[in-house]
């Protein structure tokens, strides 16, 4: 599926980042929001320090009254703090280390920009400061890493936390039951246009891999604490990109983790 980003509802654009790999999918999304006919945009996830994509986001974006985050990781805050001072405004994000000036960001803030309504609610799992913003007027809820457009996200422990990303998927997966959401508009990959049957899909695959999370640790039987996330990678990814198994295995932490706290 080729992604390229593009415009989106009446109220925003994504401008993609070119830090495609095979953690990024096709890079990042940075997210400009605009209601129609306003003089100032929001911009979510400025994404990494590449001069040109900062460019193509400024001309997107054309006066910018705030940066938000949706969470820390560097192909997503990069270049926030430079993009922000470029554009003479603030960084709001959850952690205090990645915000530019006073104003913070979190569960239940409602974020308005002439007449745009962006509204926070509080995702965390994939990491401790995960955040999801929903536009009323769009039906949609920009996820970050909660929610790729394409594949599963990594629950990057011990940041990140099973039993809360677990929790953040029902909440948006409850959401998206009361309509309040309908698309999904991702921090990497295509936008879902459905977001309540990719949510149970999520919310599925979690449940199903760590059922083969629980077996594997049954099978493999007593072994260091430090070798059994490796060995069960090994065993229930094995059908996966070796390339890929440094973040599966910080997954394996996070659900074995889950399951030891749950006995």
């Amino acid at each position: 599926m080729s992604w390229a980003g593009g415009d989106f509802g009446e109220r925003a654009r994504c401008v993609l980042a070119p830090n495609a790999d095979h953690m990024t999918l096709d890079g990042t999304n940075t997210w400009v929001l605009r209601e129609p006919g306003a003089r100032r945009s929001v911009v979510i996830d400025p994404g990494p320090a590449h001069a040109g994509h900062l460019d193509a986001v400024a001309e997107a974006a054309g006066e910018v009254a705030a940066v938000l985050l949706t969470h820390h990781h560097l192909d997503h805050s990069e270049a926030a703090r430079e993009f922000a001072e470029r554009m003479g405004c603030g960084v709001r994000a959850l952690d205090p280390a990645y915000r530019l000036g006073d104003e913070g960001l979190g569960e239940g803030d409602v974020v308005e920009v002439d007449g745009l309504e962006v509204r926070v609610v509080a995702t965390p799992g994939h990491t401790a400061d995960s955040l999801s913003f929903v536009l009323p007027a769009e039906r949609a809820v920009l996820t970050g890493d909660t929610v790729l457009g394409r594949g599963t996200t990594v629950v990057a422990h011990p940041d990140g936390q099973l039993g809360a990303y677990l929790g953040s998927l029902r909440r948006l997966h409850a959401l998206a039951e009361a309509e309040e959401i309908a698309t999904v508009w991702p921090g990497h990959g295509p936008v879902i246009d459905e977001a309540l049957p990719a949510l149970d899909f999520y919310l599925a695959h979690r449940r199903q891999r760590l059922e083969q999370v629980e077996q594997a640790v049954a099978d493999l039987g007593e072994l260091p604490d430090d070798a059994m996330p490796r060995r069960v990678v090994e065993v229930v990814y094995a059908d996966v990109d070796p390339v890929l198994w440094g973040a599966a295995e910080l997954s394996v932490r996070a659900q074995l983790a889950f399951l030891a706290d749950r006995r």
